[in-house]
């Protein structure tokens, strides 16, 4: 299986000090060293440098995580959580890694067989959906 350029280049780069306040859509490959409040959203991979810091929802291919996330991560492929990574929200993936030292506080979903992660992802976010639209 060959790479596709989108695999190995950088499409998009957020630098150290840049805070950005709302959602983003992006092709391709991300790389975030700077601040984020809002929900990113990438049919590529995202890393997350141990400078990053997002208040959001993160949705993409594959996610690489070395600093701070307030927020739900689904990725279809795989999410790497580095020592100086910390997550507080719930991982939906089909592959987790969690390396010595990182912080994660949340659920999680992590199931190889695509067939069966679909079907588990989707009664996870059914569920989730309707907890956010009951009054308390």
């Amino acid at each position: 299986m060959a790479l596709k350029l989108d695999d190995i280049s950088i499409n998009t780069l957020i630098g150290h000090g840049t805070a950005i306040s709302g959602d983003i859509k992006i092709n391709g490959f991300v790389r975030i060293d700077g601040d984020i409040d809002g929900n990113i959203e990438t049919d590529g991979n995202i890393i997350l440098s141990e400078h990053a810091r997002i208040r959001g929802n993160i949705n993409a291919k594959s996610i690489i995580v070395g600093g701070i996330i307030l927020g739900n991560i689904h990725s279809y492929e795989s999410v790497k959580l580095l020592p100086e990574a910390v997550v507080l929200g719930d991982i939906i993936t089909q592959k987790l890694q969690i390396e010595d030292k990182a912080n994660f506080h949340g659920h999680c979903i992590s199931i190889k067989n695509k067939e069966e992660f679909e079907k588990e992802t989707d009664k996870y976010l059914q569920t989730k959906a309707l907890q956010e639209k009951v009054i308390i």
